[in-house]
């Protein structure tokens, strides 16, 4: 399966997804926007078309934006009958919104004459029944018993009800979701229709909260299911920029080793009562001025020389901080020691240099096979030696 030109399922990548916040018809603010997600390294992006005036714009959209585009129809089946004319890449359905057979068969045919997948996607929000009072009910009572099993056994049976329409269209190129703001519900609800049914998945969390929230509810559901094998596609989910969706989805599918950075990687210690400098002011400006860097170069900032050197084992770059002053690693190799007011730029020019010796083929990046060689511990003010480090 395809979104555009992004394959989906099967052995492909698994590719992260994020959605504007834009009105859809305001076209230059949407393409803005489009172009800095797509920026950031978002592979797919929806937009919202509850409006006429969204979908009139799409074609527009379309023609500018350097990622395929998807149209989010949750109540009118026009909007996504307008948004096929007008050659979106893909539809998002709600099949608690639109419950019309005939309608839901119009949308099916339009899409397998244009060869657009389409996204069948069950939300806790609005899986309950809500036109037949007693299906309602009946729904309703069951969850108060034992909300967790009930809800993962409804979004399966609405899941089922819904796809098999796509069965009797003869129409496969279905990917499917079932999000919930629990993430022990999203767990176990897509571990059951992984089981049950043959479709590439979009992983999610819904209505998750502001990112400072929100990344915790997110990744413990998606890296969970990501490390299973689960999951083709991705969007978290914040009340905030979506840049920061985007951001948070590339670096969990990089750190299960699911994507390849583009970017510097900084890591750091924790902080403790033996650092003798700002780390953490260090850290944020160290991140800033890496901004710059388009080589994958990995650095690392310890704030002493005790656990240092074996926290930053595999850094391309590292710097171990004491009082006053700092010594500087290039893979595995002390470069200089440099003041406390110097360590920023000095650590920033040894991560410039050595990206671009890899860019020109004359370094390689670390992956893993750095070791260090612990310095001699930083003397304090007075002259006294913190904590004896033993040489190797």
């Amino acid at each position: 399966m395809h979104i555009g030109s992004v394959p989906l399922g099967g052995d492909a990548p698994v590719v992260v997804q994020s959605m504007t916040s834009t009105y859809t018809y305001d076209i230059d603010a949407t393409v803005a926007q489009i172009r800095a997600l797509a920026a950031k390294g978002c592979d797919v992006v929806r937009v919202a078309t509850p409006d006429k005036r969204d979908t009139a714009a799409l074609p527009a959209i379309l023609e500018q934006s350097p990622v395929p585009i998807v149209a989010d129809v949750h109540f009118h089946f026009e909007r996504a009958l307008e948004a096929i004319e007008a050659g979106i890449h893909k539809i998002r359905l709600n099949p608690g919104n639109i419950t019309d057979r005939n309608q839901v068969d119009r949308v099916i045919r339009a899409c397998r004459e244009r060869g657009i997948p389409i996204r069948v996607g069950v939300n806790e929000g609005s899986i309950v029944e809500r036109k037949d009072k007693e299906t309602r009910a009946g729904e309703m009572s069951a969850l108060s018993s034992d909300r967790h099993a009930h809800m993962i056994r409804l979004m399966v049976q609405k899941l089922e009800d819904y796809l098999r329409i796509f069965d009797e269209n003869d129409f496969g190129d279905v990917v499917i979701s079932a999000k919930s703001i629990d993430p022990r519900i999203c767990i176990d609800a897509y571990r059951a229709i992984s089981e049950r049914f043959d479709f590439p998945l979009h992983l999610g969390v819904t209505h998750a909260g502001p990112p400072e929230t929100g990344r915790i509810r997110s990744v413990s559901a998606l890296a969970a299911l990501l490390a299973d094998g689960i999951g083709d596609t991705i969007r978290i989910s914040y009340a905030a920029d979506p840049i920061f969706e985007v951001e948070d989805g590339k670096e969990l599918l990089c750190v299960l080793g699911m994507r390849n950075r583009d970017e510097p990687e900084l890591i750091a210690c924790p902080t403790c009562g033996r650092i003798e400098i700002d780390l953490i002011k260090l850290v944020a400006e160290v991140r800033r001025k890496l901004a710059a860097i388009k080589t994958p170069v990995k650095v690392a900032v310890m704030g002493c020389v005790v656990n240092g050197p074996g926290e930053a084992e595999g850094a391309d770059v590292a710097v171990f901080a004491g009082k006053g002053k700092g010594i500087i690693y290039v893979q595995g190799e002390q470069t200089r020691t440099v003041s406390e007011a110097d360590m920023l730029e000095a650590l920033y020019e040894e991560a410039v240099a050595f990206a671009e010796k890899v860019e020109r083929g004359e370094a390689q990046l670390s992956s893993g096979g750095v070791s260090i060689v612990p310095p001699d511990p930083l003397p304090r003010a007075d002259g006294s030696i913190p904590l004896p480090v033993a040489k190797a």
